[in-house]
């Protein structure tokens, strides 16, 4: 592994990492013709194959040589589970071992607010997490590294693969933060945006961030119309504080400055992220604060009661005040919509299978 965490010792690099000009650069370096990257990139994100060896137009000698410089399928899948609502959630293994997640979600009215065929998956950015929010699955086995930009754009094509459908709306919102893989990020975001590899529109990506101010303004900066999202789940310092230990370092204020930033850049309405939790954030002075910065940044609001995660005391408030909750913003003229969960049945909270794995290879070890 590097300094940085961003890759796993004597892995070959994922050739989906690389952009149509690296990978031009590598093929002219080995003396082959320009018009060979594209045959290549055909093959990996129109085709879709699984060896450099299917790629047959490609000279057997270049099929062994990209063979033993890159990795075509760097993670695997472990797992995968479908829920009573057709979510599905897969398991991946690394090239080094390592464990991530991705959930791939159906559309719903009750998410979008319209009939939909909106196909969303839910990608890893990063194994675990070192942000430590108090609700979440992702960081209690802690942090071990960042995921490089072809296991990122990976996820995708293994989702797409073994579940038979198109996924055409994409969240980073899986294990790990993902403004703490900046670089990576974004080089997949560019990838998977291009027309050469996924083709997905800029406007159906969405990072979600706990806060990490500088960074949110760094995407702001950047020209692809990326949607936002914050994981708010605290309208004051106090609360937001309990729930979530990156507040102490970039508070509120300074993450409603970088969030105005970025909606003065991208002129697009963000979104609050915010679970509710039972006697915690669920009462009408959070509503009220919650509206007024909703109000300030034309920001709309998702509300997500809490989805249970053992060997965490938190608890999910009673239906009726998750809709009083949503009553108050409402009524002082917020966007909002109270999600109705997928994949409770298949323990969908982000990081949750991983552990559930982890603990059952531990067992087994120490048996």
């Amino acid at each position: 592994m590097d300094v940085a965490g961003n890759t796993a010792p004597n892995a070959r690099e994922p050739i989906t990492s690389l952009t149509r000009d690296e990978l031009a650069g590598s093929l002219a370096a080995l003396g082959q013709k320009p018009f060979r990257a594209g045959q290549v990139l055909d093959w990996i994100y129109r085709k879709r194959v699984d060896s450099f060896e299917a790629m047959s137009d490609l000279p057997a000698a270049l099929r062994s040589t990209l063979d033993a410089r890159f990795s075509l399928r760097s993670i695997g899948t472990v797992r995968r589970l479908g829920s009573n609502d057709t979510t599905q959630k897969f398991l991946f293994r690394l090239a080094d071992g390592q464990l991530i997640e991705s959930v791939l979600i159906p559309a719903s009215p009750a998410l979008y607010g319209e009939a939909s065929d909106r196909r969303t998956l839910c990608v890893s950015t990063q194994v675990g997490c070192a942000y430590g929010c108090k609700f979440c699955a992702s960081g209690l086995n802690g942090w071990s590294r960042n995921l490089l930009s072809g296991e990122i754009v990976e996820q995708v094509l293994h989702a797409e693969q073994v579940s038979g459908e198109k996924v055409n709306n994409l969240v980073f919102m899986g294990m790990g933060e993902p403004l703490a893989n900046y670089e990576q990020l974004l080089r997949a975001i560019n990838n998977i945006n291009a027309p050469w590899g996924l083709g997905l529109g800029a406007r159906h990506v969405t990072v979600s961030t706990s806060g990490l101010a500088p960074q949110i303004r760094m995407l702001a900066d950047q020209p692809l119309q990326i949607r936002l999202a914050i994981s708010l789940h605290g309208a004051t310092d106090e609360v937001r504080t309990q729930i979530m230990p990156v507040n102490r370092k970039y508070p509120l204020a300074t993450l409603l400055d970088a969030c105005r930033y970025y909606h003065a850049r991208k002129k697009q309405k963000l979104t609050f992220e915010y679970i509710l939790i039972d006697a915690v954030n669920d009462h009408e002075g959070q509503a009220r604060a919650l509206a007024a910065m909703a109000t300030d940044l034309e920001a709309k609001v998702n509300l997500i009661p809490y989805n249970t995660v053992e060997g965490l005391a938190w608890r999910r408030p009673p239906l009726a005040t998750q809709q009083a909750f949503l009553g108050l913003l409402r009524a002082r003229g917020v966007s909002a919509t109270l999600r109705r969960e997928k994949g409770h049945d298949i323990a969908a909270a982000c990081g949750q299978l991983r552990r559930q794995t982890l603990a059952g290879t531990s067992a087994l070890l120490s048996a």
